[in-house]
């Protein structure tokens, strides 16, 4: 018989017939539908949702068998909601269900318990009674009254009395609750009795053995206790007492610690004294320990302060490099004289290949230091630096502090490699924890997150390479003292090559003086047109193919001595693979050599100008930075201002466009130093005069035709002098910069100091220019 009744949907909970079970009713639709019911015979359907976690189900959510129940209790709560009592009546199969807008309401057919009872059904019911008893008494979770409620005759209302109790799944419940035969029903609470009763094996089996291990640990615990006592009784000790001794008397022949950190190092060993010596804390107070146990606290080594020797070392490792080798060999003399002076900070700032890293080891060697190097290049946490504290799972202290227990003493010489390749990000700015590393007036109580004691970094020698400044914050940068190096002369590096690389490469090649020569020749061929750098790494690596071709000639049956020279030095490394830009071979109306520096070191670099018909316009090509660009109008504007006395036509803006070029469109190029060279090609265009082939010039110009100094005087004459030029127009300003040039650049070249752009065109131009009216050339 199909009847119509208000759906209160549950959620974890499951009502089943004869069971009277308490619950909370707070949603509005649940609500609604108790209120309904309570107006009739306040009787509802009772319905478990599929999915706990639906505040709002509809009819897809809700399984389609579900129970009849009568409402025993109302009370409805301060706050909203209502608890009430319900018991169930029978098990109810959905036909419909309909929204009513406020509630659910379904039609359901009742469906009469079959309860036909039978030997086999007789026997279920004993053997589930029998499993429940037992698993009665081993469940703990099960209540009292579970067992005196199974005096049931009839099989179906045991077996849902049975599976009421237990702790199992709503999905579990609802399959039984859809099982209509008694029998049926008996036999599938019979399995999951049987699952849970295996569940309840394993649980005990675990509970078991933990129980085990704890009574083990603390058996262990308490041998342990009364092992130290009975060794403390017979004087005799265990491992751990042997390594908290061996730690006291470390501590005792430690020198050089300030009290304070001697009590503090005697604190953590009686901490670790009175740890169980496997516990994790243990662990971590003996690595605490033993780090401050090794740092060199009271450690030097006998510097070397004679001067003479040691200037001997640095040019046995270094040809050049006189400034660097200069500073060094003042601190040694400085040192003779006082022995209070702190350890110097130098920067050495110059382009890849040029020897930094390794003349700051020679350096080592020379004063007779402990050497330690670290890379900073793409360090980007501050920990890097300091160090992280100890509260952190394999915390250790920062580089430097590493580094110092490397070295061995409390005055090594320390290299920080790459400092100008540091970043930052979230993690904080290694570049501001140096800024107490490298303070002469702070470093003398270095504090790392991990030691959390000071250290005394005053006496070490810290030198820090990079290859540019301007990456360096400018609070770091102003606590060292910079020394650029700019690079190497093709002289210079004709005699690295010839006295240190190819010896070092035959060595490492397996080659003897009697199986290999090379002409100096050769070399100086392989520097000007197989190199293009600053430094000499490029030559060394090329030295390194000709030495590799040699080695597989006399293995394959060359007897006599090879010998490497111009004419074929092809045969081993290849046509030429430099072409260095080279002077004009006559001189040429609109076209000027200009300089320019790189960091390969410096190179020659042509301007061209040229007029055409039009009204004035400048056009710059060449990729010409910002800095270029302003520098070729400055110069335009002022001829245009100057341009009678030029012997150019006034109003030749209005009928004529100027185009500046500079070849190699391919390479970006900025800077200020090409201004007079520009100047001085569009005079010469406009006045149809020719630029000189064999001069060169660089200088910024002012709006009012100044000549102000430039950078990279000595990359630039160098340049100049290997492509042949030989007179060179200089800004007046730079003639201290002539000093660093070698002695037989400075003969071979006629140089011109100028202030005025007047003085270059006197210089530069084939011709005196006419201080009168010209027509320029269309």
């Amino acid at each position: 018989m199909e009847t119509q009744l208000p759906l209160l949907p549950l959620r974890g909970v499951l009502v089943f017939p004869y069971m009277v079970v308490p619950l909370e009713v707070g949603r509005e639709r649940s609500l609604n539908a108790l209120e309904k019911a309570m107006l009739g015979p306040q009787e509802l359907l009772f319905v478990a949702q599929k999915d706990t976690r639906t505040d709002d189900p509809n009819e897809d959510d809700l399984y389609r068998v579900g129970i009849i129940g009568e409402v025993k209790q109302v009370l409805k709560m301060p706050a909203g909601g209502a608890k009430v009592v319900v018991e169930g009546r029978s098990r109810a199969v959905i036909h419909k269900i309909t929204d009513e807008g406020t509630y659910f309401e379904a039609e359901v057919e009742s469906v009469a318990e079959d309860n036909e009872m039978s030997d086999e059904t007789e026997a279920l019911m004993h053997a589930v009674m029998e499993l429940f008893e037992v698993y009665i008494k081993n469940s703990k979770k099960m209540p009292g009254e579970a067992s005196v409620s199974m005096n049931v005759d009839d099989p179906g209302r045991l077996a849902d009395t049975i599976i009421s109790y237990l702790d199992i799944r709503t999905v579990e419940k609802q399959e039984i609750l859809e099982i209509f035969s008694a029998t049926d029903r008996l036999k599938k609470v019979s399995d999951i009795l049987s699952r849970q009763m295996e569940l309840l094996e394993i649980e005990k089996r675990i509970n078991v053995r933990v129980r085990k291990q704890m009574e083990r640990t603390q058996k262990e615990y308490y041998l342990r206790e009364q092992l130290k006592a009975i060794q403390r009784e017979l004087g005799e000790t265990d491992e751990h007492t042997d390594e908290v001794q061996e730690l006291r008397q470390r501590l005792a022949d430690t020198v050089g610690l300030a009290e304070d950190i001697r009590e503090k190092i005697s604190r953590e060993i009686d901490r670790l004294a009175k740890m169980p010596t496997m516990s994790a804390e243990a662990v971590v107070v003996r690595n605490y320990v033993d780090w401050l146990l090794n740092l060199p606290w009271g450690i030097e080594t006998n510097e070397r302060v004679d001067v003479e020797e040691a200037e001997r070392i640095l040019n046995e490792d270094h040809y050049g490099l006189k400034k660097v080798k200069d500073r060094i060999l003042e601190y040694l003399a400085v040192r003779q004289l006082s022995q209070s002076l702190k350890g110097p900070i130098l920067c050495l700032v110059g382009p890849p290949g040029v020897g930094k890293t390794s003349l700051a080891r020679s350096i080592g060697r020379a004063t007779e230091r402990n050497f330690v190097r670290v890379s900073l290049g793409g360090v980007r946490d501050e920990a890097e630096i300091r160090g992280h504290r100890r509260t952190y799972v394999g915390a250790l202290p920062g580089r430097i502090i590493q580094g110092m227990k490397q070295a061995g003493s409390n005055n090594p010489l320390f290299l920080l490699d790459e400092v100008d390749k540091m970043a930052m990000d979230f993690r904080g700015d290694p570049s501001a924890a140096l800024l107490e590393v490298l303070d002469p007036e702070q470093n003398a109580h270095f504090s790392d997150h991990y030691i959390e004691v000071p250290f005394d970094l005053s006496q070490v020698m810290f030198i820090t390479t990079a290859n540019v400044l301007h990456t360096i914050p400018k609070p770091l940068l102003d606590r060292m003292e910079t020394i650029v190096i700019p690079g190497y002369t093709e002289e210079e590096k004709l005699h690295i090559g010839w006295q240190f690389l190819w010896p070092k490469q035959m060595r490492s090649h397996g080659l003897k003086p009697n199986m290999v020569e090379i002409s100096q020749h050769a070399i100086s061929d392989i520097i000007r047109h197989y190199t293009r750098e600053a430094g000499v790494r490029q030559l060394e690596r090329q030295l390194g193919a000709v030495c590799r071709k040699v080695a597989r000639e006399i293995v394959q049956g060359k007897q006599h001595t090879i010998r490497v020279s111009v004419t074929n030095l092809e045969k081993y490394l290849g046509p030429h693979q430099v072409h260095h830009a080279a002077k004009e071979s006559q001189d040429e109306v609109g076209i000027v050599t200009g300089l320019a520096v790189t960091e390969a070191g410096g190179d020659v670099m042509p301007l061209e100008v040229t007029t055409m018909p039009g009204k004035g316009q400048l056009n710059l090509t060449g990729q010409l930075g910002d800095v270029m660009q302003e520098s070729a109008r400055a110069a335009y504007s002022y001829i245009r201002s100057r341009a009678r006395e030029f012997g150019i036509d006034p109003t030749f803006h209005e009928t004529l466009d100027l185009h500046v070029h500079v070849p190699e469109g391919a390479i970006p190029k900025d800077g200020p130093s090409a201004g007079i060279a520009m100047a001085t090609a569009m005079v010469s265009a406009l006045s149809n005069i020719p630029v000189k082939s064999q001069i060169a010039m660089t200088g910024e110009i002012t709006l009012r035709g100044h000549v102000l100094a430039v950078g990279g005087i000595k990359e630039k004459t160098l340049a100049a002098h290997r492509a042949g030029i030989r007179e060179l127009i200089l800004p007046k300003d730079n003639e201290n910069d002539l000093d660093d040039l070698p002695r037989n650049v400075k003969r071979s070249m006629t140089i011109h100091l100028v202030k005025h752009l007047d003085s270059v065109l006197e210089f530069a131009l084939s011709e005196t220019i006419v201080r009168e009216k010209v027509v320029p050339k269309k």
